[in-house]
């Protein structure tokens, strides 16, 4: 058990006979690249009792080693994947089979947590009467595509799910992030945990329906002062996660789609309709389609600054949204064909169908997590 370093009883690094407060349960599919950087920032928290275990899901890189060198920290095997079992959520059940603490933080490889947060988290979610408190971390972005087609998802999700509804214990909208998932240990037996939710491909948010089902609050935020991560660190494993959840997170995907289409060529005609228009001594048709454009994209920048991603990144949006667009049909389509294919292994399509807002069935925020 770790402790607070101002505690003159017991230092980090040694063991306790007491039960800690909080059980920090990090799945781990093939993550030598980043949970090295994550194990760091989660055992030198303080102010807080805890315990860290990371579970190994059959890795065939160095993941075990790397957990394995951080002294105090547990290492598990997941339990045996059953058929129709989603791997990220049979190794968090088997981590919180062996979880003390009397909350749970399942959270995920590739974050790094900030000094303090674990204890503050505590806090927050006791001080707003939550069973479950969950935070959007801080999203980092290398490169043209990172930086171009993350802020057009996660503006995406701020517009369509709205946190003062997941925090509402009178809607029924529902949403949590498996990134950061803090959720008090009885609570999350009481609604049957991962296991209950063992076929889903969105085992966070159907946690959160279950928890809210039951009478529990929900806490949910944009968590950039507690949590950041970097999710994907290729095109090709931004392609396929996104692939993965996109089709799941939006009620309408084919609508969605077709509106961010026609976004996209009304600023792009507009404006080489201008520009023509401008070549060709028509200043009424040159201001008239350039107003039609500047105002298309002003609302489209709009959206993308609510999503906490730096100028750099809203300005690259635009050329992300025709690419979100063909991702969006691209998941749509794999899940019809029940081909998602993910950290190695491949799933049956769609297994949470997504409804309209309000929907118990189907509110779906927060982002594709990079677990297993």
């Amino acid at each position: 058990m770790l402790r607070s370093p101002t505690d003159s009883k017991q230092q980090p690094g040694e063991q306790g006979s007491s039960a800690p407060e909080v059980s920090v349960i990090i799945p781990a599919r093939n993550e030598e690249d980043c949970l090295g950087s994550c194990l760091h920032s989660s055992v030198t928290q303080d102010a807080v009792d805890f315990e860290v275990i990371v579970v190994d899901d059959a890795s065939t890189d160095r993941t075990r080693e790397t957990a394995s060198s951080f002294a105090n920290v547990q290492v598990l095997d997941a339990a045996p994947l059953r058929p129709g079992r989603t791997g990220k959520s049979n190794a968090l059940a088997t981590g919180a089979t062996q979880a003390r603490g009397t909350w749970l933080l399942f959270t995920d490889a590739d974050t790094v947590h900030l000094p303090g947060s674990l204890a503050r988290s505590v806090l927050e979610a006791q001080e707003h009467h939550a069973a479950l408190l969950s935070y959007s971390p801080a999203q980092e972005v290398h490169g043209f595509w990172e930086r171009a087609i993350m802020p057009v998802v996660f503006a995406e999700l701020t517009a369509t799910f709205r946190t003062e509804d997941v925090n509402n214990p009178a809607s029924p909208v529902a949403a949590a992030n498996g990134q950061y998932l803090l959720i008090r240990r009885d609570v999350y037996q009481s609604i049957g945990g991962f296991a209950s939710v063992s076929q889903s491909l969105l085992e966070d948010v159907d946690l959160a329906r279950a928890v809210k089902r039951a009478g529990h609050r929900l806490y949910f935020r944009f968590g950039g002062d507690a949590v950041r991560t970097r999710m994907y660190r290729s095109f090709a494993d931004l392609r396929q996660g996104w692939t993965k959840n996109l089709a799941l997170l939006f009620p309408s995907p084919g609508q969605l789609a077709v509106k961010r289409a026609l976004e996209f060529l009304l600023v792009l005609l507009g404006a080489i309709t201008a520009l023509i228009a401008v070549l060709k001594d028509a200043p009424a048709l040159a201001l008239s389609a350039g107003a039609l454009a500047a105002t298309a994209y002003a609302l489209f920048l709009s959206r993308v600054r609510r999503a906490h991603f730096g100028w750099d990144a809203n300005l690259l949006a635009l050329f992300g949204l025709p690419v979100f667009v063909l991702l969006l049909r691209r998941s749509q389509l794999s899940h019809r064909r029940g081909t998602i294919v993910w950290k190695g292994r491949t799933y049956g399509g769609r297994a949470t169908p997504a409804a309209k807002p309000g929907d118990m069935r189907a509110e779906a925020v927060g982002a594709h997590r990079s677990g297993t």
